[in-house]
């Protein structure tokens, strides 16, 4: 304990002589999701050093760690308990930490079933920019009076406050899994998929990879449950679209490959295009996409849409409107080695109707938390 006191109290010292000097500091862990967000060259306040399990009940699905701890030795101790992070965070390289997955708010192909990492998050410990120390929620699944601002940490970039220590609920590994494939139009993929996920099927994850322009692609769905119930969906989904069962190891490869963004479609980045990231709502079709590359890939039954395209601003403006005139936002999410680092990488709160009011939110929370701009790094707008 008092070693962990000990990085604390240099952790404030580093918060308190930042507010002092009017600088700001950016907050990181392994690195792995450095290039996330917006650049910035501010000074680092790194959290390798706050490591550690702290706590792990099983049988009561939680476990806390400190931020700086790598998020392979967490998921190690949850497979000795056939337990997982039903999210599936990216790690994006060996050296991702619990505080980076949670400050990204990142989730993977389960997410369309389970929910986004901040559904998980159950408590926090942090330093504000004053050099606080606070605590907020708990380490059991219950019904907590007042605001949960522990949930206000996943997504933010750490751009609130220093993310000390953070409970998070797990889950039983599924009984079954089976993941299919066929090859099918994107439109048709959309629609069946929307079908299923409103029907009582084990449908844990789905994939559609293909040509922007039209013709057939191929969707990978994943299926996940009591036995009984997924070999049911076998059925019934091999017989509507003529899906064929991929072996273990070649579904285990494809599903993480999709998470790590390891995939062709990922990998094969021109130095003048960007990854953009389309979030939609679950009713939205297939697009046309001015100026994409040919393959675009959907996650999340089509929620999430990933797409090659230049990396220019009015590329950027058009999908943002593209993407705004549904109901949804676009991001930069990665860029080619040719692309102006500077370049907004988010849409704004303030270009969107159905999130505009919140942006006067966003600034009081962060002027509560860090009057003095110490987070404020800008990898948020």
């Amino acid at each position: 304990m008092s070693q962990s006191n000990d990085q604390i109290n240099v952790f404030r010292e580093q918060i308190l002589n930042a507010a002092n000097n009017k600088t700001a500091l950016s907050i990181e862990g392994g690195g792995t999701k450095s290039w996330y967000g917006n650049s910035n060259g501010f000074i680092k306040l790194n959290t390798l050093s706050y490591s550690g399990i702290l706590e792990y009940q099983p049988e009561e699905l939680v476990i806390t760690a400190c931020a700086g701890t790598p998020l392979k030795e967490i998921e190690s101790a949850l497979k000795e308990k056939n337990q997982v992070l039903a999210f599936e965070p990216p790690h994006f390289g060996d050296n991702a930490t619990f505080g980076g997955a949670i400050a990204a708010g990142l989730a993977g192909p389960g997410r369309i079933t389970v929910g986004n990492f901040r559904d998980f998050v159950l408590g926090a410990h942090i330093l504000d920019g004053k050099g606080q120390d606070l605590s907020f929620g708990s380490k059991v699944m219950k019904n907590v009076a007042g605001y949960d601002v522990s949930r206000l940490l996943p997504g933010s970039l750490e751009t609130l406050a220093l993310l000390l220590e953070a409970s998070v609920k797990v889950l039983p590994k599924p009984a079954a899994t089976v993941t299919l494939r066929c090859q099918i139009s994107q439109e048709k993929a959309l629609k069946i998929l929307n079908e299923w996920a409103g029907q009582p099927l084990p449908l844990s994850a789905s994939c559609w990879i293909g040509s922007a322009n039209g013709g057939d692609g191929e969707l990978t769905i994943r299926l996940a449950g009591a036995e009984a119930a997924v070999k049911a969906a076998i059925s019934l989904m091999s017989s509507l679209v003529m899906a064929v069962e991929l072996s273990n190891e070649i579904a285990e490869n494809f599903w993480n490959d999709l998470r790590e963004q390891k995939l062709s479609s990922f990998v094969n980045l021109g130095a003048d295009q960007t990854l953009y990231r389309l979030a939609l709502p679950a009713a939205c079709g297939s697009l046309t996409i001015p100026g994409a590359d040919d393959e675009i890939i959907l996650e999340w039954h089509g929620q999430q849409r990933w797409i090659k395209a230049p990396g220019d601003e009015a590329t950027y403006t058009t999908l943002k409107a593209l993407a705004n005139s549904h109901g949804g936002h676009a991001t930069r999410f990665r860029q080619g080695a040719n692309v102006d680092p500077g370049f907004q990488r988010f849409t704004l709160l303030s270009e969107q109707t159905h999130t505009k009011a919140l942006e006067a939110v966003q600034e009081r929370l962060r002027s509560a938390f860090d009057p003095a701009g110490v987070f404020a790094t800008k990898r948020l707008p």
